[in-house]
């Protein structure tokens, strides 16, 4: 810096006090360059969030970073009744580690209290951690400030008091002054004189602050928006709201010497208290709890007798020395790089969580290359039988922290979390939190929303800004990219206002939340490394600090992770546990493997190679299967037809962009449709598995180490060069590549041939360490689902029973692609989920729509007596078992519309209409009064069982259109089963038989029926509408595109529930029916002149007859252009003498309809098409 500063700004606020602040942090080292400044301080509210990476970056740029805090302080007591009042800030600037420990501690009592309150310190927790801390006493807006605000001179006297004993010499006033059109806000106008009067009165130091929330004036407006997000105002109301002024910016040292003129002392000051500030927050080596006296020697006996009971039951796929060989070589450089202690701590919680029957994943991430890890149980794949590279995990000439992932089961994962807080006390072990920033979109919707824009008209603007990959673009990129939304700019000034401040603060952060699966353990309470924070929502603390600076802080992370495909496995081998068998023995008693002693049960030492695995995975049904059940997935495995584990490890690693393009060549080089490709002779062997092809990180290690002669270390960093194309390194590692290769006698054309394809293939190489984890997790779902369909079903619907899309699409598989039996949602049969009785798959009463787990299970424990099911009798026994009022009117609805009740009475109609009156019998039952109250209000005995609401049935539609509210897809049958007959009649074609004749002719225009059950229109970037319908026949669910012409003609019919038929060009892509939709019509306009359809009527009740005749008569009557059909009535009952056909005589108007109302009249048992 040219000259001595003669102002420091010491009250800044970033963009980490969250919706308030608008100082972007990279961008602080070059405002303060711009405005000459050495040193800055950083006060987010109520917060250090930013410390660590502030202190880093500042330093980084040769300026001295100040560690501050703008804590809100308690500063009147709340008598009982008495509204709260809201804290008042002060600062508090750190001048050496005692202080940042003290602010740090300070952050904790602001968040740690769990009393629901805003963030808030006492007076006495202030002077209890007041040491090594600079005080500023918060200007007019800081508790002195109030107190003087609201008239109170003594009781302003008495905290400034406080504070100066609570800071001895380290006590500013703190003076602001923020000018207006207008003068001086009010605030400062009633609290500049008396704080410079008490501070003459008690030798206190003034000091002059500008209370910074953005970076520049023109700024103010679009911040002005960002604060009414926060409190969710309006830029325009009326009404009181917070509001700051245009002088908030980040002024110049000029500028504040000029404002306080006439207090020069309050501006040098400024300057002073930077000097007295001589601590910065810095990185720290990673500090782990110690586990053990000796962790060395701990870790290398559990890791000895872990290798040996490992080799005692698993099959070797090397020598028993070179198993000893691998232990002692990771062993020792476990230990080199001091890292025992990391390696017990996680074999420590996995165990516990084994040995609680957690399930944990077999690994995941490059962890799976340690044999220490395995042998430990840390991971559970052998590292020597996928020839998986320890120095991929761990390099010795690359010193960073070992990270482990752990997959655990979803629903357990939290009981691991608390073994580990119990084991290293609740104040040591944390969460981590993690920050969301306010992106192009919500900016537009949330700016658009405080300027009481239309909803529709934000939702427009909002959608008009396009999306790469997950993240939308910028604004500035947006109004490039799109025509539209820069004529929307041009054309209304309130557009460009929106966009404007949109793209100031865009990219902000708007808020903290907590990491899904990182935990932090200390070796002492963490607010001795990180200021700490809590989530209202969570028991657990979290670091202040994100997952990058949290590490280096000293702590160091462990993944906790949640896999649902851990917790269906679990849910299937129950179900085979509880159907009385072992996971070797299939449900037609076949032994299916033979299980090491001791490793029955265990999924993880199923055999590796079942044939009906395969053949599932060549097959592609794989719907279900963890990792492959995308529709590129099945394509892919339809052509590889996999043979072995190596195949799915390949498939998996793969399957993404870049390396896709190789699929192909791996399937024809697998199948001998292709000759292989070699490289050369020192290296042909490492791509053996992969066919000729690099697919795998560790391949471009290991021909690095066999033929240019690197050691795995140094071929990890080649690896890492080429994988993040660090130039500088590749150029220094390419003579050294060229060099080994010539000393192994490789020629240098050659070399360098393999030196360009390793640098394509490090970029998208994958980890295999990782694929195979994740392999064989799919293996063990492809091998539950082979070998145990039903229970592996049920157990997939179990984990996603809240969702109704996933529901439809197994339930589909079980019932059409698997063949598999089941048994409809029924109170006498089903539980609160789904369960496997005698080989079939029973529904869970707990998947309906908007029936919840808990009600559920209220109706299966009330079928329960003395602990054992006795189903319910009637719908009034069920009443009396259970208390109707607790499960709710809405679920019972549910279970009515879904047929939960047919056991109990068949009418779903009656049923339905009787729920009232059933819940009020129940309620009478479980809730008696006395017999006075009872007469006074009208209630029925307790015993006296109500009438039910007498009528008909629903009509087939109806009750399918009513089931398909409470089940979410059509269970007992399909609208579209009425019409059968006339559709074959019409030439319309099931989607079964459109996808045959296209599998096996290619392309064709088809005719379809089905019933809409969604629609969403699109508008393409040239404003051309289209759209995506899905509907469902008898045979399944498809979806269909139809482009602006078909769409103007057809969109009235394509309301949901409607049933129609489409006209569409088919074809097949990746194995995927696409349908492009040419016209769409009402079915029934379509059907209405078939003729030659007859019926024949099955009746077991004689009372139907007039029934029957009332609807025939009716159609007579009132349909003129239907065609006309023979109609015979089959009479079934005990007095005769077995069924009696009738014949009508004359032919009636029929049609799908009629046959429908036919179907649901009473003693009418069945309706045939003759």
């Amino acid at each position: 810096m040219p000259h001595d500063p003669r102002f420091i700004h010491l009250r800044t606020h970033s963009e980490y006090s969250l919706l308030e602040g608008a100082l972007r942090l990279k961008k602080l080292p070059d405002l303060c360059k711009k405005h000459d400044m050495p040193a800055l301080a950083l006060t987010d509210t109520n917060n250090m969030f930013a410390a660590l990476e502030y202190s880093v970056t500042l330093s980084g740029a040769g300026i001295q970073p100040i560690i501050g805090c703008q804590v809100d302080l308690t500063w009147v007591e709340t008598r009982p009744g008495d509204r709260p009042r809201l804290p008042a800030g002060l600062v508090l600037l750190a001048q050496n580690e005692t202080g940042y420990e003290n602010l740090m501690k300070l952050n904790s009592c602001l968040y740690l209290k769990g009393d629901g309150q805003l963030p808030q310190v006492t007076l006495d927790e202030l002077e209890a951690l007041s040491g090594g801390l600079i005080c500023l006493t918060g200007g007019p807006e800081g508790p002195v400030g109030q107190l003087l605000r609201a008239g109170q001179r003594p009781a302003a006297q008495a905290m400034m008091d406080r504070l100066a004993a609570a800071f001895p010499q380290r006590l500013y006033v703190e003076l602001q002054r923020h000018p207006g059109s207008d003068g001086p806000p009010d605030a400062e106008k009633l609290t500049e004189q008396p704080f410079v009067e008490m501070a003459y009165a008690m030798d206190l130091p003034l000091v002059a602050t500008n209370d910074v929330y953005f970076p520049a004036s023109d700024m103010y407006e679009a911040h002005d928006a960002l604060i009414c997000i926060a409190e969710g105002a309006y830029v325009d109301q009326q009404q009181d709201r917070r509001r700051l002024t245009n002088q908030h910016y980040f002024k110049s040292q000029s500028e504040m010497v000029t404002l306080f003129a006439d207090l020069p002392e309050a501006v040098q000051n400024t300057v002073e208290i930077a000097k007295r500030c001589a601590f910065m927050a810095y990185r720290r080596d990673p500090i782990l709890p110690k586990f053990a006296d000796d962790e060395v020697v701990e870790l290398r006996r559990q890791a000895n007798e872990g290798l040996q009971a490992r080799l005692a039951v698993i099959p070797h796929a090397a020598s028993v020395e070179d198993y000893q060989k691998r232990l002692d070589f990771e062993l020792d450089i476990i230990e080199g790089m001091g890292f025992p202690g990391y390696f017990l701590i996680v074999a420590d919680f996995i165990k516990w969580a084994k040995d609680e029957n957690i399930p944990v994943g077999p690994g995941r991430g490059s962890g799976a290359g340690s044999l220490v890890a395995y042998a430990l149980t840390i991971t559970d794949l052998d590292p020597l039988r996928y020839a998986l590279l320890f120095e991929r995990f761990l390099n010795p000439e690359r010193v960073s922290m070992p990270d482990f992932d752990i997959d655990f089961c979803m629903d357990r994962r939290e009981e691991v979390i608390r073994y580990v807080q119990q084991k290293y006390g609740r104040d040591k072990v944390g969460q981590i939190i993690t920050f969301g920033a306010l992106l192009s979109k919500a900016a537009v919707r949330d700016i658009g929303r405080v300027l009481q824009m239309p909803y529709g008209q934000v939702d427009r603007l909002s959608k008009l800004i396009p999306v790469e990959g997950v993240k939308p673009v910028s604004i500035a990129k947006a109004l490039i990219d799109e025509p539209r939304l820069r004529d929307e700019a041009r054309n209304e000034e309130v557009v460009k206002r929106l966009l404007d401040y949109g793209q100031q603060v865009e990219g902000l952060l708007r808020n903290a939340s907590t990491h899904a699966a990182g935990v932090v353990i200390g070796d002492r309470p963490l607010d001795a490394l990180v200021p700490l924070y809590q989530d209202p929502r969570s028991d657990m603390p979290a670091t202040q600090f994100n997952m990058k600076w949290v590490e280096q802080a000293g702590l160091v992370k462990f993944d906790f992770l949640g896999l649902k495909t851990l917790t269906v496995i679990q849910n299937a081998v129950d179900q085979i546990r509880g159907a009385g068998r072992d996971l070797h023995i299939g449900a037609d008693g076949t032994q299916l493997y033979e299980p090491a002693p001791g490793t029955e049960n265990d999924i993880n030492a199923i055999p590796l190679d079942d044939e009906a695995s395969y053949k599932l995975y060549a097959a592609a049904k794989t719907v279900a299967v963890f990792q492959v059940e995308s529709s590129g997935m099945m394509d892919a495995l339809k052509r590889m037809k996999p043979t072995c584990i190596e195949d799915i490890v390949a498939l998996v690693a793969l399957y993404r962009p870049g390396p896709m393009e190789n699929i192909p060549t791996y399937c024809e080089v697998k199948n001998g449709q292709r000759e292989r490709e070699n490289l050369h002779p020192t290296i042909d062997h490492i791509l053996d598995e992969t066919q000729g092809i690099i697919v795998y990180q560790e391949q471009v290690m290991q021909i690095a180490q066999e033929m240019a002669g690197y050691s795995l270390g140094g071929a990890d960093l080649l690896r890492r060069a080429m994988g993040k194309k660090i130039q500088e390194a590749m150029d220094a590692e390419r003579p050294k590549f060229l060099e080994g290769s010539k000393a192994n006698g490789v020629d240098k054309d050659k070399a360098m041939e393999v030196w360009n394809l390793l640098d394509k293939f490090a970029n998208y190489g994958f980890n295999k360490s990782h694929a195979a984890a994740y392999a064989v997790v799919s293996y063990q779902t492809a091998w539950l689902k082979a070998n145990h369909p039903v229970e592996f079903m049920a157990g997939v619907m179990n984990c996603d029973i809240h969702l109704t899309d996933k529901l439809a699409i197994y339930f589909e598989e079980v019932r059409k692609a698997m063949g598999l039996p089941w048994v409809p949602p029924c109170v006498n049969r089903s539980d609160a989920t789904f369960k496997v009785v005698d080989g079939a798959l029973v529904y869970a009463l707990g998947a309906l729509k908007n029936v919840g787990l808990e009600a559920m299970k209220l109706v299966t424990e009330g079928r329960k007596v003395d602990g054992v099911d006795k189903p319910f009798a009637t719908l009034f026994d069920l009443a009396r078992r259970v208390d109707l009022k607790r499960v709710g009117k809405r679920p019972l609805e549910m279970l009515a519309r879904s047929g939960a009740f047919d056991q109990l009475d068949n009418n779903r109609r009656r049923v339905f209409d009787s729920i009232e009156s059933l819940s009020k019998y129940s309620a009478d039952v479980h809730y008696p009064k006395d017999g006075a109250m009872a007469d006074l209000l009208g209630g029925a005995e307790a015993g006296e069982e109500p009438r039910l609401s007498p009528g008909d049935d629903y009509m087939p539609a109806e009750r399918l259109s009513e089931e398909f509210k409470a089940v979410g897809f059509y269970l007992s049958g399909h609208p579209l089963d009425d019409y059968a007959g006339a559709l074959k009649r019409k030439g319309v074609q099931t989607l079964d038989e459109v996808i045959a004749d296209v599998e096996r002719r290619g392309a064709k225009n088809a005719k379809l029926a089905g019933v809409v059950a969604g629609c969403q229109i699109r508008k393409s970037a040239k404003g051309n509408r289209f759209a995506f319908a899905q509907l469902s026949d008898t045979t399944g669910a498809y979806e269909v595109t139809l482009f602006s012409e078909a769409l103007e003609k057809s969109q009235d019919f394509l309301v949901t529930g409607a049933k129609v038929i489409i006209t569409a060009e088919a074809t097949m892509e990746s194995d995927q029916l696409k349908l492009l939709a040419r016209s769409v019509a009402p079915i029934d306009a379509v059907v209405a002149d078939v003729g030659g359809m007859g019926l024949r009527v099955f009746i077991n009740d004689a009372g139907a007859v007039g029934s029957i005749a009332t609807v025939l008569e009716g159609a007579a009557q009132g349909q003129r252009a239907i065609g006309r059909g023979p109609v015979q009535l089959c009479l079934m009952g005990a007095g005769l003498n077995g069924e009696v056909d009738v014949e009508l005589g004359d032919d009636f108007p029929v049609n799908p309809q009629i046959k429908g109302a036919i179907k649901s009249l009473g003693g009418v048992v069945s309706v045939e098409e003759i």
